[in-house]
């Protein structure tokens, strides 16, 4: 970790519905001021161990741990008041889709500054300046005009930079991205993640990255945390992530479209190994 402040602490934690099926099992990991991935193929358990640190698990699930603590306060015993203190003020979530993210009946302006109505108080001179400045800085051009606009005005990467905007307007200590870039093209992804990682940098912010794309984790990343079925099973550096020797981190990694690789079979993973070793989860 860059420094000595924990932001996520979390000691075996286990997520499972009301029939007793496991979704999360024995999950353990620490992180401070740094960039974390958690990767994974689609089922693995990322997204809800993401909602889990927002406490936005659906009713259905239950979560437990020996330890469970977020900017260390105990996340698995907050009151709803506890959580509105803590959720977009000190910590905050930008997720997959601005589509189904943002509000169609309210302005781009109205939406990024609700965080700072609900967490701080600002004359309106000063909330309207923090919110054209947060615009600005998200790389959106026109702040004063932008912010009069409706979500679908937007493309989807304009879209993606607002709900930056939302997340960043409290200067957040821990900012946990849920693959932010899965519903835009492949130019306009790396420009979103470009800007979010200047964006964590420039802040000194700690961020939890939940994606499937091992190539932008090696690139944006320090560390990788890769999940199976619910479970931790490797973690190491994103710098080491194609030496890794774990038989499912190698295969996602070889998995890899490249244009080398066309005509060619991609690797198949032995999840009759992955079952020995880990059993069914």
């Amino acid at each position: 970790m860059t420094n000595n402040q924990t932001l996520i602490n979390i000691e075996n934690l286990n997520i499972c519905l009301s029939n007793g099926q496991s979704l999360v099992k024995d999950l353990s990991f620490r992180m401070g001021r740094e960039r974390v991935a958690l990767v994974g193929e689609s089922g693995s358990g990322k997204s809800l161990t993401a909602r889990t640190l927002m406490g936005l698990l659906p009713a259905a699930c239950t979560p437990y741990a020996n330890r469970a603590q977020l900017l260390e306060k105990p996340i698995l015993t907050l009151s709803q008041k506890q959580w509105c203190q803590l959720r977009g003020k000190k910590v905050a979530m930008v997720l997959q889709d601005p589509k189904y993210a943002l509000n169609p009946a309210r302005t781009i302006g109205m939406q990024i500054e609700e965080p700072l109505l609900l967490h701080q108080k600002m004359s309106r001179k000063a909330r309207s300046e923090k919110v054209e400045a947060m615009l600005d800085a998200v790389g959106l051009p026109n702040p004063k005009e932008i912010r009069k606009w409706y979500p679908h005005q937007l493309s989807g990467g304009m879209g993606q930079r607002v709900m930056l905007a939302i997340a960043l307007i409290n200067d957040p200590q821990l900012l946990i991205a849920d693959e932010p870039t899965s519903a835009l093209d492949h130019a306009m992804r790396d420009q979103v993640l470009e800007l979010i990682f200047s964006l964590v940098e420039e802040r000194d912010m700690g961020l939890l990255l939940i994606s499937h794309d091992l190539k932008q984790v090696a690139q944006y990343s320090e560390r990788v945390l890769v999940m199976y079925q619910g479970q931790l099973v490797d973690e190491l550096k994103a710098s080491e992530l194609a030496n890794s020797h774990h038989p499912y981190t190698k295969t996602l990694w070889s998995c890899q479209p490249h244009i080398e690789k066309r005509g060619s079979p991609l690797p198949v993973l032995d999840r009759n190994e992955l079952e020995k070793r880990y059993g069914n989860t």
